[in-house]
């Protein structure tokens, strides 16, 4: 019995020392944060640890396998990739088909079991002037991922004109959300902004596909 209980808890200060080579202490939540940028995507079982993220027009997920107490949070800016506009393996989680399959991929890796697994989903907002509508079309595609999947949606807070600031604790499947005045968030729609100018600006073939084959 000896042994077995000095292995575990090597292997467990392993994961803690791994765990916590990022993030900073949140003394209001009393917990370890993770943030989850965008094109990122975390997994954490830990009971003390949360993912946090803030949204405008983005998506992000909240996967979770229950029995495990094993979930994670992905961050993702538009459903697909415009046609013709190709920026590699690592820009591609930017995009929601390749952000969903990859923290799927990423718990049943783990362990976890498709058929276990529940989703909460959050953002899509109006937040930024645009005549195409983002955070509708990302919300859209989501719910239809999730449909098309079979998974179990369990959550859902997305639309309405303001960006979200949302804490996730994997392990209990806890989220906390709360709402953002624009102002309160510069830099993240400056950087929606000019990521939609800089796709405005390069060579694409058509319009933004939802669903493709």
């Amino acid at each position: 019995m000896k042994p077995a209980a000095n292995h575990h808890g090597h292997r467990g200060a392993h994961n803690h020392q791994e765990e916590r080579s990022e993030g900073y202490y949140h003394p209001g939540f009393s917990a370890h944060a993770v943030k989850v940028l965008l094109g990122e995507h975390k997994i954490s079982q830990r009971p003390d640890e949360m993912l946090v993220t803030t949204l405008g027009s983005c998506i992000a997920a909240c996967i979770r396998d229950p029995i495990l107490q094993l979930g994670g949070m992905n961050h993702f800016l538009l459903p697909q990739a415009p046609r013709g506009h190709d920026e590699g393996a690592a820009a591609a989680a930017r995009y929601g088909g390749v952000a969903m399959e990859r923290l799927i991929n990423e718990i049943l890796r783990r362990g976890g079991r498709r058929d276990r697994l529940e989703v909460k989903v959050f953002g899509g907002a109006k937040v930024i002037a645009c005549s195409n509508p983002i955070g509708k079309h990302n919300a859209e595609f989501v719910l239809e991922f999730i449909r098309a999947e079979g998974l179990t949606l369990v959550g859902q807070d997305l639309g309405g004109m303001l960006a979200r600031r949302v804490h996730y604790f994997p392990n209990t499947g806890r989220v906390m959300r709360r709402l953002l005045r624009k102002e309160a968030v510069p830099d993240m729609i400056q950087s929606e902004m000019r990521f939609m100018s800089d796709l405005k600006t390069k060579p694409v073939e058509g319009d933004i596909e939802l669903f493709g084959d």
